[in-house]
Formats: structure tokens, sequence, C-alpha cells
């Protein structure tokens, strides 16, 4: 055991050997010797060991640990029930095993057999939290039935009786069986009852979280529409605390549907069962100001009253009134919000939810009056007022933030936006001075201006400025090297290289991002678009990698959460991570890398028909099956994660998300189709019957031509409509969604390449279950195919053609579009190799048939069927095409490494020598970033064209 603990797993099978000689049915040895068979990759052996060991049902806790370890390192969670229901039978006492084979069966989800599992454990040992586990059995149960009625009617009420019958013989012990009371009556509904519960004795218990049981009561309000009661408790609760905008929120929603309620309080008695009742506008103006007034008396500044009035006066003008209630300008409001916040981040946070209460008219007079304030002073006549402290940047910061979301920048003429690029940067510089003893990990006071400063310069690169993007890229390399930490920095070089289609420095800076757990999922995205589309393949291998090991391990993960949750009694968390996992399972991302992992093993795995046949059983692949959960996909992507200061109407909107996740689904589709289609091939080229046989059907092949027929009208509807979703031509914002790979592959010709192939395996197809004799036009059908493929493929090559960087006019111009073509034009290729090699199997049959009756008929003249000639017509082709875009590659090889960028941009004499130095290192990246694309795509193809030449009938 301890050389497995260390991991030195060949020495543990030779301890195990050594002891089992000497004891040769030590049953524990011959399970440490299966986990190190396991661990060394001898799956097989290790698990005929286990069930050798399993079949004799052992009861020693030993060897059950054991095998438990095992089993789960072999993702085999379901034989652990088993092992455990043995091992009950034979020792019925044992709270131990009974409790292991409860907490099996949760890691499995089997939740009959759990409620099961917890009344039995419950009757040898009358624990209170083996009861309540049976209880939330029953929950977990009416939460996973298909029939909801059936949920409603059995396993709830059911819950309920069983928790009813501990409280009448008062046996509740703890706050978790109560909070377990309140879930049920919940979900049942049953509003009122648990309410009861809250503020009943049993509510007592509710302590663990702060204002618990507040926030229950509240939430069944709410469901009961109880407003008078809503109203009193966060009126009472603001009046302890009144920062917390959650109940100011409450305290709004509750006044004004008490006023169009027209409620009066009732004569003689308490307002509501929480106290008094704010039920009125001006009761609720005064409860605002007084709330301020307080403010000022408290030892620390409070944001929340201040913040709750600008929220009353947003409230009231969208009711249409407001002037008469005296609550003030809110331009004055926020100005003075300014003044006592300015210098805390979160002030441009704050007020960025209020800004369309100022008229448009005023903003410029807004900023002004914000800048006016702030303690700048310039070192000479005619120089740039400059912060002299923390604070004061703080504030600066917050202005130029605000100056941004209301458009200000967006207005400027080029040379004006310039100028404000050159002062943000000069600020930026003059910051660091501010953050001289940070340590690495943290972010310089100043990296705001860096940031805004590149926004601005991304603005002028979409109006047609091709030097503002390198400009970009060059200030963001220096912000990152004085703030290695900041994030921003990252993610948004991460979009601008891929926007320029240089992949290489992205892998590391996302790396560096140290991405944990659910962000494979939340920014996963922004690696895995890209890798392969710009023709990384290695890069493209281990980010799908990175995702699946963190979807994978999700599976066990979450049984592991679910299990500890019923050990601590947290139940309210375990449908949360039920819901978690289900969320991931249905993760858009996760369908994308599934297949798109898939796609690109074929394309650097499968050289030959055996290969791909080959790799298509490894990863148990059909054409039948489709593991992608189209009605509930979930879009999980992080599509705000890079800060932004635009204005609502250029910002990202839901508008563009739904239509991104539109599209998103329509390329999956149509990858995931054309998986499907590739992974039919090699099953259509075994045992053929002759046509007039009965077994066609039994045999299952002519099943499997169907079904490459029913996929290839699925994939011609799911490629129409995409061609529908494109017509509408939708531009996202620059840092908004990026678009997928779908616009290029219909534009440059791949589309209608892979398609026509798909059909060229019907036809071969048919004329192998026809046979040569009567099958003229079958065969004029394929040459005719074989020809306008060649003529498709050589269009799809001359799309790759063009130099992938360029020297305009002394500015540098990348050509991602160039590449992204050639990587479809390699897969194209591929495809096309696949079902030639389909082509050759079906002919070669045909040809030495045709030879032996040569040989018989003693003919030396026996015409040869049009279809060959054709075939090695076709094969020629495919040869020299292939050839000369090798050739065209390593032209592009040539042209990169002789391109000599350091006279480049340096021209420009406005550039400090560190500008330039980090200039030089940028280009440098973006042209070894297309070297090594144009690298990886020329082996590709060289292994392509190595396997065409071996294709001669």
């Amino acid at each position: 055991a301890d050389y497995l603990d260390n991991g030195n797993n060949k020495m543990a099978i030779q301890q195990a050997d050594k002891l089992l000689k000497k004891h040769k049915d030590l049953h524990c040895a011959k399970v440490l010797k299966a986990i190190g068979l396991q661990r060394t990759g001898k799956q097989d052996e290790a698990y005929a060991l286990a069930q050798e060991v399993a079949a004799l049902e052992p009861t020693d806790d030993n060897s059950l640990q054991a095998l438990t370890i095992l089993y789960r390192e072999m993702h085999r969670p379901e034989l652990v029930t088993k092992l455990y229901e043995a091992a009950v039978k034979k020792v019925p006492n044992s709270e131990e095993y009974h409790s292991h084979l409860f907490m099996a069966y949760a890691r499995v989800g089997e939740y009959k057999k759990m409620q099961q599992a917890g009344m039995a454990l419950y009757k040898i040992v009358p624990k209170n939290p083996y009861y309540f586990w049976s209880v939330m059995s029953l929950i977990m149960q009416s939460i996973s039935a298909q029939d909801e009625n059936l949920s409603k009617t059995m396993f709830l009420p059911l819950a309920e009786r069983m928790v009813e019958k501990m409280v009448k013989e008062d046996k509740i012990e703890a706050e978790a069986e109560v909070e377990l009371y309140y879930m049920i009556l919940e979900r049942l509904e049953k509003y009122k009852e648990a309410l009861d519960v809250v503020r009943g004795k049993l509510g007592e218990k509710l302590t663990s979280e702060l204002q618990s049981r507040e926030n229950k009561c509240m939430a069944m309000y709410k469901k009961l529409c109880r407003w008078p009661e809503c109203n009193a408790l966060s009126r009472r609760l603001l009046l302890k605390n009144s920062d917390d905008w959650q109940f100011y929120i409450t305290y709004f929603d509750s006044v004004f549907q008490l006023i169009d309620e027209s409620w009066t309080p009732p004569p003689e008695e308490e307002h509501s069962l929480e106290g008094e009742v704010h039920y009125s506008i001006e009761q609720a103006v005064k409860f605002i100001e007084e709330r301020i007034t307080e403010e000022s008396k408290s030892s620390r500044p409070l944001r929340g009253p201040y913040l709750a009035k600008l929220e009353l006066i947003r409230r009231l003008r969208y009711r249409g009134c407001n002037d008469e209630y005296k609550l003030g300008d809110p331009e004055e409001l926020m100005f003075q919000y300014f003044k006592k916040f300015g210098d805390k981040p979160c002030c441009f946070t704050d007020l960025k939810v209020f800004v369309d209460l100022l008229p448009s008219s005023q903003y410029t007079k807004f900023i002004s009056q914000l800048l006016a304030v702030i303690p700048l002073s310039a070192a000479a006549e005619g120089e740039l007022a400059l912060p002299s402290d923390i604070k004061a940047l703080q504030q600066h910061l917050c202005v130029v933030q605000l100056s941004r979301l209301l458009g200000i920048y967006h207005a400027m003429e080029k040379k004006q936006k310039l100028a404000v690029v050159r002062e943000l940067m000069l600020r930026y510089r003059h910051g660091l001075e501010f953050g001289k003893s940070c340590l690495k990990t943290e972010l310089q006071f100043s990296d705001y201006y860096c940031l805004l400063a590149v926004h601005l310069l991304l603005d002028l690169w979409l109006e047609g400025e091709e030097t503002a993007v390198w400009q970009c890229l060059t200030l963001l390399e220096e912000g990152l090297s004085h703030s290695p930490s900041n994030a921003q920095f990252k993610l948004l070089l991460i979009r601008i290289y891929c926007r320029l289609g240089a992949f290489e420095p992205v892998a590391e800076l996302y790396s560096s991002l140290d991405a944990k757990h659910i962000q494979h999922d939340t920014i996963g995205y922004l690696l895995t678009r890209y890798a392969e589309a710009l023709g990384h393949y290695a890069a493209a291998s281990q980010s799908c990698n990175f995702a699946l090991r963190f979807f994978h391990s999700n599976q066990k993960d979450t049984s592991e959460y679910i299990i500890q949750a019923y050990k601590y009694g947290a139940f309210e968390k375990i449908p949360e991570f039920i819901a978690f996992r289900n969320r991931l399972n249905s993760s858009l991302h996760f369908a994308q890398v599934r297949t798109e992992r898939m796609l690109l093993d074929l394309l650097l795995e499968a050289n030959t028909s055996t290969s791909l046949e080959e790799s298509i059983k490894s990863m148990s692949l059909s054409p039948e099956e489709d593991d992608i959960p189209w009605k509930d996909l979930r879009d999980n992507r992080d599509l705000t994660v890079l800060f932004n200061w635009d204005p609502k109407d250029r910002d990202i909107s839901e508008e563009h998300k739904k239509l991104s996740l539109e599209e998103e689904t329509m390329w999956l589709r149509i990858r995931s189709l054309t998986l499907r289609l590739v992974s039919g091939l090699p099953s259509l080229s075994h045992t053929i019957q002759p046509k007039n046989s009965e077994k066609t059907a039994e045999n299952g092949v002519s099943s499997k031509i169907d079904t490459i027929r029913s996929l290839l009208q699925q994939l011609e509807a799911a490629v129409d409509s995409g061609k529908k979703f494109l017509e509408q031509k939708i531009q996202y914002p620059v840092l908004g969604p990026p678009p997928t790979r779908m616009a290029g592959f219909f534009s440059n010709g791949s589309c209608q390449c892979q398609t026509s192939l798909f059909y060229l395996v019907s036809d071969i197809y048919e004329l192998d279950t026809n046979g040569l004799e009567d099958s003229a036009e079958i065969q004029e059908r394929i040459g005719n195919s074989f020809k306008s493929l060649v003529e498709r493929l050589t269009d799809l090559f001359n799309k790759c053609k063009g130099d992938l960087i360029e020297v305009r006019d002394g500015t540098l111009k990348t050509h991602p579009s160039l590449l992204e073509n050639l990587v479809f034009f390699v897969e194209t290729i591929s495809i096309g190799l696949w079902v030639s090699s389909y082509c050759d199997s079906v002919l070669r049959p045909f040809k030495s048939n045709l030879q032996k009756k040569k040989k018989k008929k003693k003919e030396s003249s026996l015409a040869m069927p049009p279809v060959f000639t054709h075939f090695l017509g076709y094969v020629t082709e495919l040869q020299t095409l292939t050839s000369n875009v090798i050739d065209h590659i390593r032209g592009l090889e040539i042209i990169l490494t002789a391109l000599k960028l350091e006279e480049l941009s340096l021209k420009d004499t406005l550039l400090s020598q560190e500008e330039k130095r980090f200039t030089k290192t940028v280009q440098g990246k973006v042209q070894s970033s297309y070297h090594h694309s144009v690298q990886e795509i020329g082996e590709l193809l060289k292994k392509r064209l190595d396997t065409i030449n071996k294709l001669k009938i």
C-alpha cells in the first residue's frame, strides 16, 4: 500500500506477488496488485483480478475499501454498489456497510435504492440523519421524475408525511431537518405552511446563515403576494442595515404594488404581521431622506441610501411622475455622490446604472463639472495636469470611464482620438509611480488608462486605420510587462492576436490566466474557436483535452460533492449540485469540443482506410448515434468577460447573444453531421451482397447506406439554414461573441466539395451493389463527379493563394482568411482521401475479377470499364493538386522567413525606444505564429500526399 501511495506501482505489484506466493487467498493483496496493474495501464488484467475477488463477496474492510478505490479509478462506480449489496447481506447489522452502500447508490444516482438503504440504516441505528437521508432521496426522485404530476402527487407528499411524523413526535433536532421541511413545502407550493414553519418554533433552529429566517419569510411573502408584509419586513431590515441593496429593491417593489392596489391599513389593528407598512410615495421619499440623514452620523460612509434615492427617481420617472416630490436633480445628486465616493473603484459601476437619467445635452457639462473637483497639478505651464496621489488618480479614472460610457470619445474625430490615446498613456505611465511597491500578483493602479487607450485604438482600427491594431498590441504588451497578473490585458491580447490570425502567443497567454474549473466552460471558447482554425493542430488537440478533462471529471466530482452534502446535512445544496452537473452536461462548448476533437483526431491520425477504421472504432463512433442534447443545449460562455465601457447602443446586447447561440448551434450541427458521415465510411466497405440476394436487409449494410443517405439530407438542410442565417449579415461588436467558421466554410467552397464527396459515396455504393455490367449510367455519373470535384478543389486552392502577411506603405497587414482557407483545404482533401480509399476498396475486387476473366478467355483486349479510367485520372489530378499546394506552402514559408519586420512602423519617430521594442516583439510573435501554422499545415499535407501516391488500382 505504501508503494501505491508513493506512486511506485511496479514495486507494489512485485510485493503483492511475493505475498500471494505465501498466502494465495489473501484477497486484499490481490486487489492492491490490481490497483498497481490499473495504474500501469494494464486495465484488462486489473479488472479480471478484481472480479475474481469480488465474486467471493468479501466482507473484510480492507478488501472492500481497496476495491472501492480501484473501481473509482476505473470509472465503474456501479460495481461498488454490487460489492456492498453482497456485504450487507452477509453482515446485515453493520452500520458502516449500510452507510457505504447508501453512498455507493448516491454515486450512481439510484435514488429509490438510496431511500430504501436510508430506512434500513435507520432501523438498525435510529439516528435522525439516516431518516432524513431517506427523505432527501424522495425529493431527489421527485426532481428526476420525468412526470411532474408524479412528483407532486407521490414523492413530495410522501416526504412531507415522513417529516410531519417526526415533527409530531417532537424529534426534529437539527437546522438541516427544518431546511428540508421548508424545501419540501416550497416545492409543493404550500407557501403558507412553509411560512408558518419558518415563523414558528421550528424556525428558531435556522441560525447558521445571517438573516436566514428573514430571507425565507421574504421569499414566501413574495410568492403569496403579501406586499404589506414584504414592505414592513424590508423596511425593518433597512433600519438595521441601510446598506443592504436587495432590501431597497423589495421595499420599492412593494410600495408601488401597494399604491397600484390602493391598499390602506386596516383600522384598529396592526398594519401587517411584520409591523408598520409604507404605502405612499410620500412615505417612501421621507424614508429614504431619513436613511441619508442617518448615514451622515455613521462611522463609515454607506453608499446604499444615496443610490436608493437615484433608484427611486428612476422608478418615479418611469411612472411619469417625479418633479412633484422634490427629490433633487439626478445630475446634482450624481455629482455629490462622486465627491463622496469618487476615489473608490466601485464609483463608476455604481453610477453606470443611472447615467440614463442624464439628458444627453448635459453629458459634456457633467464631465467638466466632475473634472473640476479633482485635485490635479501641472509641473509647468502648458503641461498635463496629473494627480498627486492615488485618491486623485482613482477619481480621474472614474471620469475617464464615464466619458467613454457617455459616448464622448466615440464622437471624436481621428486626430482627437489619437490625442486622447497619447494623454491616456502619459497618465498610465505616470500612475506607475504609485505602484512601485506592488507585488507581481497585484494590479497597477493606472492599468485602466492603458485599457481605455486600447479601446480607442480599436475604434480607429474598425474605421480602417490599419496601424492602430499594432499599436493596441504594443500598448497591451507594455501594460502586461508592468502588471503581469492583469487578466484583462491577457484576454484582450488573446482576442486581438486571434483576429489577426496569430494563435501561437495565445496558448501561452491563456495558460498564464490559470483558468480554473468552470472557467474551462465559460472562457474556453477563446482558445478552442481559433486553435485549429488557424492551423495550430497540436495546440488545438491540447486545448480540447484541457476542456474535456474538466467535463469528464465533473461527473465524478459532482457525485463526491453530493455525498459530502449528505454527510453534513447540507440538503439544500444537493439539487444545486445536480443542476450544476446538468448544466455542464448540456453545455454547448462541451458538445463543440467533443465533436471538433474527434474530427481533429481523424485528421491527424487517419491516413489510410485501415487507420480510419481503427480510429473510428477506438472512439466508439457510429453514424446512427447522436449524443448531443440539441433541445437542452446551454450557452455557458461568458461573453462579458472583457471589460467594456461602450454606451448601450454599441455594447453586446441580449439579441447578439441569442443570434450567436443560434449560429454556434447551426455550425455544430454541420460539424456533427460531417463527423457521423465520415464515421459511416468503413462500415460500407464490408460484405456487400449481390443485388438479388435475400440477405441484404438482414446483414445491416443496406440500412447503413440508408443511414448515410439520411444524414446527407440532414446535412443539406443544416447547410441551407446556415446560409439563410448568414444572409442577415450580422455584425457582432468587436469584443462580442466571435463569429463561427461557417461563413468561410461556405464562401471558399469547402462546403460544396465535402457534400459532393458524400454524394459520390452513395453512387459508388450503388455501383458496388449493381456490378459493372449494366452500370454505364452510374459510371458516367461517377466520372462527372470526379471531374467537378477536381475543379472545386482547384477553386478552393485558388482561394488560399496570396501573401499571409504583406507590407503596405510601411504598415503590416495580415490575411487570416487565407490561413483559414488552407486549413479547410487540408480537411476537405482528407475527406476526399477517405472517400477515395472507399472507391479503391470497391474497384479493386472488380479489377481482379476482370483479370481472371481475361486469363480464362485468353483475350488481351478485354475493354476496361470507363470507371477505372475516371478513377485513375482523378487520383492523378489529386496528386498534382496536392503537390502544387505543398509547393505553395513552401513558398509561403520562404517568404515568411525572409520578411524583415524591423524597418516597418519603426520609421514612426513618435514612438519611444520602449514602444519600438514592444512593437518589434509583437510583430515577431505574429510572424512566428504564421510560420508555425504554415509548417503544421505543410506537414499534414505531405502525409496526405504519401497516401494518395499509394492509391493506384
